[in-house]
């Protein structure tokens, strides 16, 4: 997506990886397909494929209400050939077989950005989380629910935190002594507590690792993606090209194994492909992208 606002609700968001998704794509034969993009966001890779692939047509699927409004006021100049859902990738199925399925993992800058989504301690807002704000469990309900080793096992899981279980004890312990936390920024105070303090003031703040397991948890976001990459080799046609941008080790490797054991895929990228230098400065969440491709046998 471009760096300029995409909306008047300031959806904007700038794409990881568009030169190397591109070149990938060029492969794509000159003639009319579809192109499934799984995690639509403001639609800025769809924008560019279309642009570069007058051939294809667009199902782009999201579940964020915001994220399709501002991807409808992105692709309005595509007119008919943008066609949005209002579906989580691991729920859809489609109706004709695909040319090209595109999937950008886990949370979109707008939702970090944005304090009233909860996703991120850098402005103080809920403890939410959800990408569907319209329905499901919030991280406030999801840590007032589990048991102390549930949590702890959950964040060492999903966030591959090694102070697990003292951070699972804290939050267990001011739950029962203060009730549920004021927000994020409370939240993410307590778990850098848990740390000694020179290891507070490292590059990647404490709270970081935890936060990751609980949005991860909130949203089934590696169950969904377990479901994707079962399901999606069989939405394309044959020769047809599975793209995926993960930004963390838990979703990489899962893509990874996918991608090699696979019988119905041929690996197209050998090793995932990152982010440039010129790319890694101007857009620093791009540091921690890998995208990996593959072709329908």
């Amino acid at each position: 997506m471009s760096a300029e606002s995409l909306s008047s609700d300031g959806y904007a968001h700038v794409p990881v990886l568009a030169e190397p998704l591109l070149a990938a794509f060029a492969a794509l034969p000159a003639r009319g397909g579809l192109l499934i993009d799984c995690t639509l966001g403001g639609g800025g890779h769809s924008a560019l494929l279309l642009a570069a692939h007058p051939q294809l047509h667009l199902v782009g699927l999201d579940q964020d209400p915001a994220a399709r409004a501002a991807a409808a006021e992105r692709l309005a100049p595509f007119g008919e050939r943008a066609e949005i859902v209002a579906s989580n990738f691991a729920d859809y199925r489609p109706r004709e077989p695909a040319l090209a399925v595109l999937a950008d993992l886990g949370v979109s800058s707008p939702q970090l950005d944005g304090a009233d989504r909860g996703f991120s301690f850098r402005a103080d807002g809920p403890l939410d989380m959800r990408m569907n704000p319209e329905g499901g469990e919030t991280a406030a309900q999801l840590i007032e629910r589990l048991e102390e080793t549930e949590l702890a096992n959950l964040i060492y899981a999903f966030g591959e935190e090694r102070l697990s279980r003292r951070i699972a004890r804290k939050i267990k312990q001011h739950l029962g002594e203060s009730g549920p936390f004021t927000g994020t920024a409370a939240l993410a105070y307590l778990v850098a507590g848990c740390y000694p303090p020179p290891a507070r003031r490292g590059r990647l703040h404490p709270a970081t690792r935890t936060f990751q397991a609980l949005r991860i948890a909130v949203n089934d976001e590696l169950g969904a993606l377990d479901r994707l990459l079962q399901q999606a080799p069989d939405w394309l046609e044959s020769g047809g090209l599975l793209a995926v941008i993960s930004f963390h080790s838990l979703e990489d490797r899962r893509v990874k194994t996918a991608f090699v054991s696979d019988d119905r895929l041929q690996r197209v990228t050998r090793k995932p492909l990152i982010a440039g230098e010129a790319e890694a400065e101007a857009n620093p969440r791009s540091r921690s992208a890998k995208l990996r491709v593959a072709q329908r046998r």
